[in-house]
Protein backbone atom coordinates (compact mmCIF):
# COMPACT_ATOMS: atom_id res chain seq x y z
CA UNK A 1 0.00 0.00 0.00
CA UNK A 2 3.00 2.24 0.55
CA UNK A 3 4.50 1.55 -2.87
CA UNK A 4 1.29 2.61 -4.68
CA UNK A 5 0.80 5.64 -2.48
CA UNK A 6 4.32 6.84 -3.51
CA UNK A 7 3.92 5.98 -7.07
CA UNK A 8 0.79 8.24 -7.26
CA UNK A 9 2.25 10.73 -5.24
CA UNK A 10 5.51 10.48 -7.84
CA UNK A 11 2.71 11.07 -10.60
CA UNK A 12 1.10 14.09 -9.09
CA UNK A 13 4.17 15.52 -8.44
CA UNK A 14 5.05 15.19 -12.56
CA UNK A 15 1.66 16.46 -13.09
CA UNK A 16 1.50 19.31 -10.64
CA UNK A 17 4.78 21.19 -12.55
CA UNK A 18 3.55 20.23 -16.19
CA UNK A 19 0.85 22.41 -15.55
CA UNK A 20 1.77 25.14 -13.61
CA UNK A 21 3.73 27.57 -15.82
CA UNK A 22 6.33 29.24 -12.55
CA UNK A 23 8.33 27.59 -10.29
CA UNK A 24 6.73 29.18 -7.36
CA UNK A 25 3.50 27.24 -7.87
CA UNK A 26 5.13 23.78 -8.16
CA UNK A 27 4.12 21.75 -5.00
CA UNK A 28 5.59 18.50 -3.69
CA UNK A 29 3.27 15.64 -1.80
CA UNK A 30 5.06 12.93 0.05
CA UNK A 31 4.57 10.90 2.62
CA UNK A 32 6.47 10.25 5.78
CA UNK A 33 5.66 9.08 9.32
CA UNK A 34 4.52 11.72 12.20
CA UNK A 35 2.18 14.64 11.34
CA UNK A 36 1.31 16.52 8.46
CA UNK A 37 3.64 19.13 7.53
CA UNK A 38 3.89 21.88 4.73
CA UNK A 39 7.12 23.98 4.30
CA UNK A 40 8.67 26.27 1.47
CA UNK A 41 11.89 25.25 -0.37
CA UNK A 42 14.60 27.83 -1.16
CA UNK A 43 13.35 27.88 -4.78
CA UNK A 44 9.57 28.36 -3.78
CA UNK A 45 8.76 24.75 -4.26
CA UNK A 46 6.02 23.87 -1.78
CA UNK A 47 6.99 20.55 0.32
CA UNK A 48 3.88 18.75 1.46
CA UNK A 49 4.20 15.76 4.21
CA UNK A 50 1.35 13.69 5.21
CA UNK A 51 1.41 10.65 6.92
CA UNK A 52 0.21 7.39 5.58
CA UNK A 53 -2.25 7.45 8.66
CA UNK A 54 -3.24 10.78 7.70
CA UNK A 55 -4.22 9.39 4.48
CA UNK A 56 -5.99 6.98 4.88
CA UNK A 57 -8.36 9.17 7.26
CA UNK A 58 -8.76 12.53 5.11
CA UNK A 59 -9.94 9.43 2.32
CA UNK A 60 -12.20 7.95 4.10
CA UNK A 61 -13.62 11.09 5.57
CA UNK A 62 -13.75 12.32 1.67
CA UNK A 63 -12.92 15.64 2.33
CA UNK A 64 -10.09 17.98 3.91
CA UNK A 65 -10.33 21.29 5.79
CA UNK A 66 -7.15 24.13 5.35
CA UNK A 67 -6.89 23.67 9.58
CA UNK A 68 -5.75 20.05 8.58
CA UNK A 69 -2.96 21.33 6.53
CA UNK A 70 -1.96 24.32 8.95
CA UNK A 71 -3.63 26.58 8.33
CA UNK A 72 -4.28 29.49 11.41
CA UNK A 73 -7.03 31.12 10.05
CA UNK A 74 -6.85 34.07 12.48
CA UNK A 75 -6.98 36.77 9.88
CA UNK A 76 -3.15 37.83 10.19
CA UNK A 77 -1.01 34.56 9.44
CA UNK A 78 -0.35 34.21 5.54
CA UNK A 79 -1.87 30.97 4.81
CA UNK A 80 -1.66 30.92 1.05
CA UNK A 81 0.23 27.82 1.98
CA UNK A 82 -1.46 26.00 3.88
CA UNK A 83 -4.28 26.58 1.23
CA UNK A 84 -2.21 25.50 -1.48
CA UNK A 85 -0.96 22.49 -0.40
CA UNK A 86 -4.58 21.44 0.88
CA UNK A 87 -5.61 21.99 -2.68
CA UNK A 88 -2.89 19.85 -4.27
CA UNK A 89 -3.79 16.89 -1.51
CA UNK A 90 -7.53 16.99 -2.74
CA UNK A 91 -6.27 16.86 -5.99
CA UNK A 92 -4.15 13.85 -6.20
CA UNK A 93 -7.08 12.12 -4.22
CA UNK A 94 -10.46 13.29 -5.20
CA UNK A 95 -11.41 14.76 -2.19
CA UNK A 96 -13.55 17.96 -1.29
CA UNK A 97 -12.08 20.84 0.14
CA UNK A 98 -13.82 22.75 2.84
CA UNK A 99 -12.78 25.92 4.68
CA UNK A 100 -13.42 26.04 8.19
CA UNK A 101 -16.59 28.03 9.38
CA UNK A 102 -15.87 31.08 10.95
CA UNK A 103 -12.01 31.48 10.18
CA UNK A 104 -10.68 34.12 8.21
CA UNK A 105 -7.85 33.30 6.09
CA UNK A 106 -5.09 36.01 5.25
CA UNK A 107 -3.73 36.16 1.85
CA UNK A 108 -0.52 38.24 1.35
CA UNK A 109 1.36 39.46 -1.60
CA UNK A 110 3.70 35.93 -2.05
CA UNK A 111 3.43 34.21 -5.64
CA UNK A 112 1.08 31.17 -4.74
CA UNK A 113 -1.61 30.14 -6.79
CA UNK A 114 -3.37 27.77 -5.41
CA UNK A 115 -5.17 24.99 -8.08
CA UNK A 116 -8.52 23.81 -7.60
CA UNK A 117 -9.58 20.57 -9.10
CA UNK A 118 -12.18 19.45 -6.66
CA UNK A 119 -15.18 20.29 -5.42
CA UNK A 120 -14.65 22.98 -2.83
CA UNK A 121 -16.80 24.92 -0.02
CA UNK A 122 -15.65 27.94 1.36
CA UNK A 123 -18.37 28.26 3.92
CA UNK A 124 -18.87 30.81 5.66
CA UNK A 125 -15.59 31.61 6.04
CA UNK A 126 -13.77 34.82 5.57
CA UNK A 127 -10.63 35.84 3.19
CA UNK A 128 -8.92 38.42 2.77
CA UNK A 129 -6.75 39.07 0.05
CA UNK A 130 -4.09 41.89 0.33
CA UNK A 131 -2.37 43.45 -2.35
CA UNK A 132 -0.70 46.47 -1.01
CA UNK A 133 3.07 44.76 -1.43
CA UNK A 134 2.23 41.61 -4.37
CA UNK A 135 4.92 39.79 -5.96
CA UNK A 136 3.82 39.23 -9.17
CA UNK A 137 0.33 40.48 -9.76
CA UNK A 138 -0.17 38.16 -12.22
CA UNK A 139 -0.02 35.43 -10.38
CA UNK A 140 -4.26 34.32 -9.42
CA UNK A 141 -4.61 33.26 -5.89
CA UNK A 142 -7.23 30.43 -7.00
CA UNK A 143 -7.00 28.24 -10.64
CA UNK A 144 -10.04 26.09 -11.19
CA UNK A 145 -8.56 24.08 -13.48
CA UNK A 146 -8.61 20.90 -15.71
CA UNK A 147 -6.30 17.92 -15.33
CA UNK A 148 -7.22 17.39 -19.29
CA UNK A 149 -4.49 18.63 -21.47
CA UNK A 150 -5.01 20.03 -24.88
CA UNK A 151 -3.15 19.17 -28.32
CA UNK A 152 -2.52 20.64 -31.61
CA UNK A 153 -4.96 19.92 -34.36
CA UNK A 154 -2.55 19.85 -37.09
CA UNK A 155 -4.36 18.34 -40.52
CA UNK A 156 -6.73 21.51 -40.42
CA UNK A 157 -5.32 24.45 -42.38
CA UNK A 158 -8.26 26.50 -42.85
CA UNK A 159 -11.79 27.24 -42.01
CA UNK A 160 -15.09 28.57 -42.96
CA UNK A 161 -17.41 30.41 -41.30
CA UNK A 162 -20.53 28.28 -40.39
CA UNK A 163 -18.58 25.53 -41.29
CA UNK A 164 -20.62 22.63 -39.89
CA UNK A 165 -18.13 20.07 -38.89
CA UNK A 166 -13.94 19.30 -38.60
CA UNK A 167 -11.50 17.00 -40.21
CA UNK A 168 -10.92 15.53 -36.91
CA UNK A 169 -11.73 12.50 -34.62
CA UNK A 170 -11.44 13.66 -30.96
CA UNK A 171 -11.81 11.48 -27.94
CA UNK A 172 -15.02 13.17 -26.79
CA UNK A 173 -16.73 17.08 -26.90
CA UNK A 174 -13.69 19.52 -27.09
CA UNK A 175 -12.84 23.44 -26.97
CA UNK A 176 -11.20 24.25 -30.36
CA UNK A 177 -9.56 27.42 -30.32
CA UNK A 178 -8.15 29.15 -33.56
CA UNK A 179 -5.83 31.60 -34.75
CA UNK A 180 -4.64 33.19 -38.20
CA UNK A 181 -1.48 35.75 -36.69
CA UNK A 182 -1.50 36.81 -40.25
CA UNK A 183 -5.00 38.44 -40.04
CA UNK A 184 -5.70 41.21 -37.31
CA UNK A 185 -8.91 41.82 -35.77
CA UNK A 186 -10.62 44.60 -33.45
CA UNK A 187 -8.02 47.01 -34.25
CA UNK A 188 -9.49 49.67 -32.02
CA UNK A 189 -9.97 53.30 -32.31
CA UNK A 190 -9.79 56.19 -30.13
CA UNK A 191 -7.75 57.14 -26.90
CA UNK A 192 -7.10 53.41 -26.34
CA UNK A 193 -5.85 52.66 -29.72
CA UNK A 194 -3.86 49.48 -30.89
CA UNK A 195 -2.73 47.63 -34.05
CA UNK A 196 -5.92 44.92 -33.29
CA UNK A 197 -5.45 41.19 -32.32
CA UNK A 198 -4.97 37.88 -34.31
CA UNK A 199 -8.00 36.63 -36.11
CA UNK A 200 -9.40 34.32 -33.54
CA UNK A 201 -12.41 31.87 -32.89
CA UNK A 202 -13.45 29.29 -30.46
CA UNK A 203 -16.26 26.67 -30.76
CA UNK A 204 -17.09 23.04 -29.30
CA UNK A 205 -17.01 20.25 -31.24
CA UNK A 206 -17.97 16.55 -30.76
CA UNK A 207 -16.08 13.43 -30.90
CA UNK A 208 -16.67 13.05 -34.29
CA UNK A 209 -15.31 17.00 -35.43
CA UNK A 210 -19.39 18.08 -35.59
CA UNK A 211 -19.32 21.84 -34.76
CA UNK A 212 -22.45 22.82 -31.86
CA UNK A 213 -24.48 25.08 -33.76
CA UNK A 214 -25.63 27.01 -30.98
CA UNK A 215 -22.13 28.64 -31.04
CA UNK A 216 -20.75 28.53 -34.47
CA UNK A 217 -17.80 29.49 -36.52
CA UNK A 218 -18.01 33.14 -36.73
CA UNK A 219 -14.91 33.99 -39.57
CA UNK A 220 -13.23 32.87 -42.41
CA UNK A 221 -9.49 31.02 -41.92
CA UNK A 222 -8.22 31.41 -45.44
CA UNK A 223 -4.67 30.27 -43.15
CA UNK A 224 -4.53 29.30 -39.40
CA UNK A 225 -1.36 29.93 -37.38
CA UNK A 226 -2.59 27.71 -34.52
CA UNK A 227 -5.30 25.45 -33.41
CA UNK A 228 -6.15 23.66 -30.64
CA UNK A 229 -8.72 21.45 -28.56
CA UNK A 230 -9.41 20.87 -25.14
CA UNK A 231 -11.06 18.05 -23.95
CA UNK A 232 -14.50 19.47 -22.15
CA UNK A 233 -14.36 18.27 -18.45
CA UNK A 234 -17.87 16.08 -18.29
CA UNK A 235 -18.16 16.01 -14.35
CA UNK A 236 -19.71 19.55 -12.93
CA UNK A 237 -17.30 21.29 -10.84
CA UNK A 238 -18.94 22.96 -7.81
CA UNK A 239 -16.68 26.34 -5.40
CA UNK A 240 -19.59 27.98 -3.06
CA UNK A 241 -19.97 30.07 -0.35
CA UNK A 242 -16.95 32.48 0.69
CA UNK A 243 -16.75 35.90 2.01
CA UNK A 244 -13.76 37.36 0.08
CA UNK A 245 -12.48 40.82 0.53
CA UNK A 246 -9.68 42.61 -1.46
CA UNK A 247 -7.29 45.38 -0.22
CA UNK A 248 -7.06 47.35 -3.17
CA UNK A 249 -3.58 47.96 -4.77
CA UNK A 250 -2.10 51.14 -4.03
CA UNK A 251 0.19 51.11 -7.28
CA UNK A 252 0.76 53.46 -9.63
CA UNK A 253 -2.78 54.06 -12.17
CA UNK A 254 -1.78 52.50 -15.18
CA UNK A 255 -2.28 49.82 -16.90
CA UNK A 256 -0.94 47.15 -14.96
CA UNK A 257 -3.33 44.78 -14.60
CA UNK A 258 -3.77 42.99 -11.08
CA UNK A 259 -5.07 39.56 -11.94
CA UNK A 260 -5.33 38.01 -7.90
CA UNK A 261 -8.45 36.55 -8.87
CA UNK A 262 -9.83 33.30 -9.00
CA UNK A 263 -9.32 31.97 -12.35
CA UNK A 264 -11.91 29.37 -13.79
CA UNK A 265 -9.84 27.53 -16.57
CA UNK A 266 -11.80 24.73 -16.98
CA UNK A 267 -15.16 23.34 -18.65
CA UNK A 268 -18.64 22.74 -16.78
CA UNK A 269 -18.16 24.50 -13.40
CA UNK A 270 -20.66 26.42 -11.08
CA UNK A 271 -19.51 28.91 -8.53
CA UNK A 272 -22.18 29.74 -6.32
CA UNK A 273 -22.70 31.82 -3.08
CA UNK A 274 -19.38 33.96 -3.43
CA UNK A 275 -19.10 37.17 -1.96
CA UNK A 276 -16.04 39.81 -3.03
CA UNK A 277 -15.76 43.06 -1.40
CA UNK A 278 -13.11 45.81 -1.61
CA UNK A 279 -11.63 48.03 0.93
CA UNK A 280 -9.14 50.61 0.86
CA UNK A 281 -9.24 52.18 -2.19
CA UNK A 282 -7.63 55.75 -2.39
CA UNK A 283 -6.88 57.89 -4.87
CA UNK A 284 -4.94 55.63 -7.63
CA UNK A 285 -4.00 52.72 -8.07
CA UNK A 286 -3.79 49.73 -11.01
CA UNK A 287 -6.99 48.72 -12.38
CA UNK A 288 -8.05 45.25 -11.84
CA UNK A 289 -8.82 42.46 -14.57
CA UNK A 290 -11.78 40.67 -12.93
CA UNK A 291 -11.78 38.95 -9.23
CA UNK A 292 -13.86 36.48 -11.32
CA UNK A 293 -12.18 35.85 -14.38
CA UNK A 294 -13.40 32.85 -16.90
CA UNK A 295 -11.27 32.12 -19.61
CA UNK A 296 -10.55 29.14 -22.36
CA UNK A 297 -13.66 27.09 -20.73
CA UNK A 298 -17.00 26.54 -21.62
CA UNK A 299 -20.68 26.01 -19.23
CA UNK A 300 -19.75 28.39 -16.75
CA UNK A 301 -21.91 29.39 -14.42
CA UNK A 302 -22.01 32.51 -11.69
CA UNK A 303 -24.92 31.94 -9.36
CA UNK A 304 -26.21 34.42 -6.53
CA UNK A 305 -23.24 35.71 -6.23
CA UNK A 306 -22.35 39.55 -4.59
CA UNK A 307 -19.78 41.16 -6.68
CA UNK A 308 -18.01 45.01 -6.06
CA UNK A 309 -17.67 47.10 -8.51
CA UNK A 310 -14.61 49.11 -8.57
CA UNK A 311 -13.32 52.81 -8.16
CA UNK A 312 -12.42 54.40 -12.04
CA UNK A 313 -8.79 55.75 -11.77
CA UNK A 314 -7.22 57.50 -15.48
CA UNK A 315 -4.04 57.60 -17.07
CA UNK A 316 -2.73 58.61 -20.09
CA UNK A 317 -3.59 56.45 -23.01
CA UNK A 318 -2.27 55.05 -26.55
CA UNK A 319 -3.66 58.85 -28.24
CA UNK A 320 -1.30 60.27 -25.44
CA UNK A 321 -4.74 61.77 -23.90
CA UNK A 322 -6.01 61.46 -20.33
CA UNK A 323 -8.27 58.07 -20.32
CA UNK A 324 -10.28 56.30 -17.61
CA UNK A 325 -9.13 52.74 -17.14
CA UNK A 326 -11.36 49.83 -16.92
CA UNK A 327 -11.19 47.38 -14.46
CA UNK A 328 -13.30 44.55 -13.54
CA UNK A 329 -14.54 42.53 -10.90
CA UNK A 330 -16.05 40.20 -13.28
CA UNK A 331 -14.15 38.94 -16.83
CA UNK A 332 -14.65 36.30 -19.66
CA UNK A 333 -12.50 35.85 -22.18
CA UNK A 334 -12.28 32.88 -25.25
CA UNK A 335 -15.14 31.28 -23.08
CA UNK A 336 -18.51 29.81 -24.55
CA UNK A 337 -21.93 29.29 -22.95
CA UNK A 338 -20.95 32.01 -20.21
CA UNK A 339 -24.35 32.60 -17.19
CA UNK A 340 -24.60 35.22 -14.53
CA UNK A 341 -27.44 34.45 -12.61
CA UNK A 342 -29.29 36.49 -9.62
CA UNK A 343 -25.85 38.46 -9.34
CA UNK A 344 -25.74 41.66 -7.71
CA UNK A 345 -23.19 44.49 -6.36
CA UNK A 346 -22.30 45.83 -2.85
CA UNK A 347 -21.63 49.47 -4.65
CA UNK A 348 -24.72 51.32 -6.46
CA UNK A 349 -25.41 50.28 -9.87
CA UNK A 350 -25.63 53.88 -11.08
CA UNK A 351 -22.77 55.68 -9.25
CA UNK A 352 -20.39 57.10 -11.70
CA UNK A 353 -17.23 57.00 -9.51
CA UNK A 354 -17.41 53.30 -10.08
CA UNK A 355 -16.57 51.02 -13.38
CA UNK A 356 -19.06 48.90 -15.33
CA UNK A 357 -18.30 45.77 -13.52
CA UNK A 358 -18.10 43.36 -16.42
CA UNK A 359 -15.09 43.43 -19.34
CA UNK A 360 -15.49 40.08 -21.85
CA UNK A 361 -13.48 39.41 -25.34
CA UNK A 362 -13.75 36.72 -27.63
CA UNK A 363 -16.85 34.92 -26.11
CA UNK A 364 -19.95 33.02 -27.36
CA UNK A 365 -23.34 32.82 -25.59
CA UNK A 366 -23.28 35.64 -22.70
CA UNK A 367 -26.60 35.47 -20.44
CA UNK A 368 -27.39 37.60 -17.45
CA UNK A 369 -30.58 35.98 -15.95
CA UNK A 370 -31.88 37.89 -12.55
CA UNK A 371 -28.77 40.52 -12.49
CA UNK A 372 -28.28 43.81 -10.91
CA UNK A 373 -25.22 44.74 -12.27
CA UNK A 374 -24.07 48.25 -13.68
CA UNK A 375 -22.60 47.27 -16.72
CA UNK A 376 -22.65 43.94 -19.66
CA UNK A 377 -20.32 44.81 -21.68
CA UNK A 378 -18.56 42.14 -24.79
CA UNK A 379 -15.32 44.26 -25.65
CA UNK A 380 -13.80 42.08 -28.65
CA UNK A 381 -17.09 40.21 -29.77
CA UNK A 382 -19.76 38.56 -28.44
CA UNK A 383 -21.83 35.90 -30.39
CA UNK A 384 -24.99 36.02 -29.15
CA UNK A 385 -25.97 37.56 -25.77
CA UNK A 386 -29.01 37.45 -23.47
CA UNK A 387 -29.84 40.20 -20.94
CA UNK A 388 -33.32 39.43 -19.21
CA UNK A 389 -35.15 40.01 -15.84
CA UNK A 390 -32.37 42.30 -14.84
CA UNK A 391 -31.61 46.19 -14.04
CA UNK A 392 -28.39 47.35 -15.91
CA UNK A 393 -27.04 50.77 -13.88
CA UNK A 394 -24.85 53.82 -15.40
CA UNK A 395 -22.90 52.04 -18.25
CA UNK A 396 -25.85 49.97 -19.64
CA UNK A 397 -25.57 47.33 -22.14
CA UNK A 398 -22.00 47.91 -24.79
CA UNK A 399 -21.65 45.28 -27.21
CA UNK A 400 -20.24 44.48 -30.48
CA UNK A 401 -20.63 41.13 -32.29
CA UNK A 402 -22.51 38.93 -34.01
CA UNK A 403 -25.99 36.80 -33.81
CA UNK A 404 -28.95 37.50 -31.68
CA UNK A 405 -28.72 40.34 -29.09
CA UNK A 406 -31.91 39.74 -26.65
CA UNK A 407 -33.11 41.87 -24.12
CA UNK A 408 -36.36 41.52 -22.61
CA UNK A 409 -37.91 41.73 -19.14
CA UNK A 410 -35.50 44.12 -17.95
CA UNK A 411 -34.54 47.98 -16.78
CA UNK A 412 -32.15 50.07 -18.63
CA UNK A 413 -30.78 53.02 -16.96
CA UNK A 414 -27.81 53.82 -19.11
CA UNK A 415 -27.39 56.57 -21.61
CA UNK A 416 -29.09 54.49 -24.13
CA UNK A 417 -30.88 50.79 -24.26
CA UNK A 418 -27.60 49.14 -26.59
CA UNK A 419 -24.51 51.06 -26.97
CA UNK A 420 -22.62 49.45 -29.88
CA UNK A 421 -19.04 50.13 -28.94
CA UNK A 422 -17.22 52.78 -31.48
CA UNK A 423 -13.59 51.97 -30.40
CA UNK A 424 -14.49 48.48 -32.27
CA UNK A 425 -16.69 50.05 -34.91
CA UNK A 426 -20.21 50.12 -33.23
CA UNK A 427 -20.73 45.85 -35.31
CA UNK A 428 -23.44 44.30 -34.33
CA UNK A 429 -23.65 41.02 -37.35
CA UNK A 430 -27.15 40.03 -36.77
CA UNK A 431 -30.28 40.77 -34.55
CA UNK A 432 -31.62 42.84 -32.16
CA UNK A 433 -34.76 42.25 -30.30
CA UNK A 434 -35.46 44.57 -27.23
CA UNK A 435 -38.83 43.28 -25.20
CA UNK A 436 -40.67 44.19 -22.31
CA UNK A 437 -38.54 46.63 -20.62
CA UNK A 438 -38.21 49.81 -19.73
CA UNK A 439 -35.48 52.50 -20.10
CA UNK A 440 -34.56 55.39 -17.54
CA UNK A 441 -32.44 57.52 -20.09
CA UNK A 442 -29.48 58.24 -18.05
CA UNK A 443 -31.13 57.10 -14.81
CA UNK A 444 -33.55 60.29 -15.02
CA UNK A 445 -30.69 62.89 -15.70
CA UNK A 446 -31.72 65.21 -18.34
CA UNK A 447 -30.44 63.67 -22.16
CA UNK A 448 -31.92 63.59 -24.76
CA UNK A 449 -32.25 59.98 -25.13
CA UNK A 450 -31.21 57.49 -27.90
CA UNK A 451 -32.54 53.84 -27.95
CA UNK A 452 -28.97 53.06 -29.82
CA UNK A 453 -26.50 54.88 -29.74
CA UNK A 454 -22.61 54.25 -31.44
CA UNK A 455 -20.31 55.77 -33.41
CA UNK A 456 -19.28 54.95 -36.96
CA UNK A 457 -16.80 57.71 -39.83
CA UNK A 458 -16.18 55.03 -42.32
CA UNK A 459 -12.84 56.57 -41.99
CA UNK A 460 -11.11 53.40 -40.09
CA UNK A 461 -10.19 50.42 -40.85
CA UNK A 462 -10.99 47.83 -37.60
CA UNK A 463 -10.12 45.03 -39.58
CA UNK A 464 -13.17 43.50 -40.51
CA UNK A 465 -17.07 45.07 -42.22
CA UNK A 466 -18.82 47.11 -39.83
CA UNK A 467 -22.68 46.22 -39.77
CA UNK A 468 -25.40 47.73 -37.62
CA UNK A 469 -28.07 45.32 -36.93
CA UNK A 470 -29.76 43.89 -39.58
CA UNK A 471 -33.22 43.70 -38.29
CA UNK A 472 -34.33 45.35 -34.90
CA UNK A 473 -37.11 44.17 -33.17
CA UNK A 474 -38.94 46.70 -30.58
CA UNK A 475 -42.24 45.79 -28.33
CA UNK A 476 -43.53 46.27 -25.00
CA UNK A 477 -40.89 49.50 -24.40
CA UNK A 478 -41.69 52.22 -21.43
CA UNK A 479 -39.71 54.92 -21.97
CA UNK A 480 -39.23 56.94 -18.99
CA UNK A 481 -38.61 60.19 -19.85
CA UNK A 482 -39.70 62.55 -17.67
CA UNK A 483 -36.67 64.27 -16.64
CA UNK A 484 -35.82 65.58 -20.14
CA UNK A 485 -34.30 68.22 -21.19
CA UNK A 486 -35.92 71.76 -22.20
CA UNK A 487 -36.71 71.76 -26.30
CA UNK A 488 -36.70 68.00 -25.72
CA UNK A 489 -38.39 66.51 -29.72
CA UNK A 490 -38.59 63.10 -28.20
CA UNK A 491 -36.45 59.95 -27.98
CA UNK A 492 -34.70 58.80 -30.86
CA UNK A 493 -34.13 55.41 -32.07
CA UNK A 494 -30.43 55.59 -33.24
CA UNK A 495 -28.35 57.99 -31.72
CA UNK A 496 -26.44 60.53 -34.61
CA UNK A 497 -23.85 57.70 -35.20
CA UNK A 498 -21.67 60.27 -37.84
CA UNK A 499 -22.83 64.15 -37.95
CA UNK A 500 -20.89 64.65 -40.65
CA UNK A 501 -22.51 62.14 -43.11
CA UNK A 502 -25.92 64.83 -44.05
CA UNK A 503 -25.46 64.83 -47.56
CA UNK A 504 -24.39 61.83 -50.32
CA UNK A 505 -20.65 64.41 -50.39
CA UNK A 506 -19.48 62.49 -47.48
CA UNK A 507 -17.55 59.29 -48.88
CA UNK A 508 -16.49 56.21 -46.25
CA UNK A 509 -13.64 54.84 -46.90
CA UNK A 510 -14.82 51.63 -45.70
CA UNK A 511 -19.18 51.53 -45.77
CA UNK A 512 -20.98 50.48 -42.53
CA UNK A 513 -23.79 48.64 -43.57
CA UNK A 514 -26.70 49.91 -42.04
CA UNK A 515 -30.12 48.26 -40.52
CA UNK A 516 -32.20 46.83 -42.81
CA UNK A 517 -35.57 47.34 -41.15
CA UNK A 518 -36.92 48.67 -37.18
CA UNK A 519 -40.05 47.06 -35.66
CA UNK A 520 -41.80 49.45 -32.82
CA UNK A 521 -44.77 47.68 -31.07
CA UNK A 522 -46.31 49.37 -27.95
CA UNK A 523 -43.54 51.60 -27.60
CA UNK A 524 -44.48 54.42 -25.01
CA UNK A 525 -43.48 57.93 -23.33
CA UNK A 526 -43.81 59.56 -19.98
CA UNK A 527 -43.04 62.77 -21.71
CA UNK A 528 -45.82 61.82 -24.33
CA UNK A 529 -43.41 62.72 -27.34
CA UNK A 530 -43.16 59.99 -30.33
CA UNK A 531 -40.28 58.14 -30.68
CA UNK A 532 -38.42 59.46 -33.82
CA UNK A 533 -35.72 58.44 -36.36
CA UNK A 534 -32.79 60.39 -35.68
CA UNK A 535 -31.04 63.63 -35.34
CA UNK A 536 -29.31 62.43 -38.40
CA UNK A 537 -32.39 61.09 -40.66
CA UNK A 538 -30.26 61.49 -43.83
CA UNK A 539 -27.75 58.62 -42.25
CA UNK A 540 -30.61 56.33 -41.60
CA UNK A 541 -32.82 57.56 -44.64
CA UNK A 542 -33.09 54.29 -45.84
CA UNK A 543 -34.38 52.06 -42.75
CA UNK A 544 -38.03 50.70 -42.66
CA UNK A 545 -39.79 51.57 -39.47
CA UNK A 546 -42.69 49.82 -39.31
CA UNK A 547 -45.11 50.08 -36.51
CA UNK A 548 -48.07 47.81 -34.79
CA UNK A 549 -48.75 44.28 -35.47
Amino acid sequence: MKYTLLVSLLFFTFATQAQNKGPLENIVVTSQKGKTQVSAGENGELQVNVSPKDVRKYKAAGWVHYSDFGAEGDGKTDDINAIAATHAFANLHGLLVKADDGDTYYIGGKERTAIIQTDTDFGKAAFIIDDTEVQNRNASVFTISSGLQSFKLEKITSLKRNQEKIDATLPGPCLVTVTNSNVKHYIRFGLNQNNGSAQTDIFIVDKNGNVDKNAPIIWDFDQITQITALPIDEKPLKITGGRFTTIANKAESKYNYYSRNIAIKRSNVLVEGLEHRIMGEGDHGAPYGGFIYIGDCAYVTVKNTILTGHKTYSTIGAAGKPVSMGTYDLSASRSLNVSFVNCTQTNDINDSKYWGILGSNFCKNMLYDHCTLSRFDAHQGVANATIRNSTLGHMGINAIGSGMLLVENSTIRGRSIVNLRSDYGSTWQGELVIRNCVFVPADGKPITASLVSGSYSGQHDFGYTCYMPEKITIENLRIDDSGHPENYQGPAIFTNFNPEMTDNTYQEKFPYVKTKEVILRNVTTASGEAVRLSDNPFMFREVKVSTGQ
